[in-house]
């Protein structure tokens, strides 16, 4: 028994030998990690960013040219835009998510065959998906004029919302082809496609509008071209060559396993829907405010800046998702650990830094959409909201990009409804017009009872995660979903 006992010391011993030794290495290569895995990450992040401020950018250049036709003009383009393209926007953008989980860990375990007939069923889901929504915009006006609007805009906003559903349709495509390339860190293409469809956006809205006096119809009209251009940019480099490893032509394994495909689709789309439209929600309340003329405006303006400042944190969701999904799938757990912290620390300084930033110009900000002094002494009182909210953006999308890589997208789904929608709205609510705290009240509601729970619970559960049991998960979840022996796979070799 006693020799038993020291061979178990002597175990012990070593493993804790090894384990010094590990950390002390760990310790000793900690930057050169941090530098690769930085270049990894960016290399998503940068182009992200950039596509995705080109894309935000082309509802402004028409929002643009619509003001300088008149009000109902301008008021029909952004609520068309805002509300009736932005609830679908949300949904559609969130189903393409699920390709971030399964194209990410089916790259990292070099299934990558995959890659294609994940976004081939992509295709299909989000195509089905676009006629199930064609109600929302073919009645737009009658739901407009249900919620308050009045006829004129209604009637206007309902034209320009058929004129857009082309637009709608292109999210079914572009989407998928996004996160396909984005999984195989090929997002530089989606960066300068998303730019020469900015200028596309630019040169057709003035032609339509300007030199064909074709109007507001014609501003919608240029949209749907811009987004088509890419598209099809997106589209000529992915299926033509650049992507021979993922791409071997079109496949009827597509329709094989559509109903699993739906389920996660379903559940990665009300994920992000659920936060896209609260703070949709969020502008809608604050009309309702008495007075709500000035509140509205200061709170559009905040909306604005945050909309801006936001591309940033999106695109860490989208790196965050792709890397700890590569990882995953390569079973690297403790990578994926880490690339969660690197991510979450960058996101955070930049949160930081633009946080500081709206604090300091709290008395500024609103002079870059407005001279009205009422405006800008409403948008200062509301400043310190602000710079709260973007802060909580710089942690809490790249928690979610997590789960995105991880498959938690149903279980996210759920704390999104509870937060958002059990706690965050009922507190804004009651802190806006129960004790008449207005538009500062319904929003500081909103943040801390919604956004701030969401991310301390997200954090929990990122932080109590058991990477090496996850790693576990995405190789059971690769094995089944793919199917096997492709010349140019090779599944038992690592990153």
């Amino acid at each position: 028994m006693g020799s038993i006992k020291r061979d178990e010391d002597v175990d012990l011993n070593e493993r804790l030998i090894v384990d010094r030794a590990e950390d002390q290495d760990t310790h000793q290569h900690l930057w050169p990690r941090l530098l690769t895995e930085s270049n990894k990450l960016w290399r998503i992040v940068g182009p992200a960013i950039f596509s995705r401020v080109a894309g935000y950018s082309m509802n402004i250049i028409t929002q643009a040219f619509a003001g300088h036709l008149g009000e109902v003009e301008l008021a029909s383009i952004s609520i068309a835009n805002t509300v009736v393209v932005g609830f679908n926007f949300g949904l559609l953008l969130g189903m393409a998510s699920a390709l971030e989980t399964l194209c990410g860990q089916a790259f990292g375990a070099r299934r990558y065959h995959m890659l294609g007939i994940y976004l081939q069923r992509s295709w299909i889901v989000l195509f089905l998906c676009c006629f199930l929504l064609l109600p929302v915009y073919i009645f737009a006006s009658p739901i407009l004029k249900l919620l308050g609007q009045t006829d004129e805009v209604a009637e206007q906003t309902g034209l320009v919302a058929v004129w857009l559903i082309p637009l709608h349709f292109s999210f079914a495509f572009q989407f998928p082809l996004q996160r396909f390339l984005q999984c195989q860190l090929k997002n530089q293409v989606t960066a300068w496609v998303a730019v020469a469809g900015l200028l596309v956006n630019a040169l057709t809205s003035w032609l339509l509008v300007y030199v064909l006096d074709f109007g507001v119809v014609g501003a919608a009209v240029a949209l749907d071209i811009s987004w088509w251009f890419t598209v099809l940019g997106l589209f000529v480099y992915s299926l033509c060559g650049w992507c021979p490893l993922t791409w071997s032509g079109f496949s009827m394994q597509a329709f094989y396993g559509l109903w699993e495909f739906v389920k996660l689709s379903v559940a990665s789309g009300v994920m992000l829907c659920l936060e896209n439209w609260y703070y949709r929600i969020l502008i809608l309340m604050t009309g309702y405010l008495k007075d709500a003329t000035i509140a509205v405006d200061a709170l559009s303006v905040c909306m604005s800046i945050n909309g801006w400042e936001f591309m940033i944190p999106l695109a860490f969701f989208a790196g965050t998702g792709v890397r700890v999904a590569n990882e995953l799938g390569a079973g690297n757990g403790k990578a994926a650990k880490f690339v969660t912290k690197v991510s979450v620390t960058q996101s955070t300084v930049i949160g930081l830094f633009f946080c500081a930033l709206i604090l300091i110009l709290h008395d500024k900000l609103a002079y870059i959409f407005t001279s009205s002094a009422n405006v800008v002494q409403a948008v200062d009182q509301l400043s310190f909201l602000l710079a709260i909210t973007i802060l909580l953006n710089s942690v809490q999308p790249i928690l979610s990009g997590v789960a995105v890589g991880c498959g938690w997208q149903a279980w996210v789904a759920y704390i999104n409804l509870g937060c958002y929608y059990i706690v965050g709205l009922p507190l804004g609510i009651l802190m806006g017009w129960v004790f008449k705290l207005g538009v500062t009240g319904i929003w500081g509601g909103m943040i801390f009872g919604g956004t701030a729970i969401q991310t301390v619970i997200l954090a929990i559960i990122t932080i109590r995660c058991d990477w090496e049991k996850e790693a576990e998960k995405a190789n059971k979840r690769v094995q089944k979903w793919s199917i096997p022996n492709p010349e140019n796979d090779q599944p038992e070799e690592q990153h």
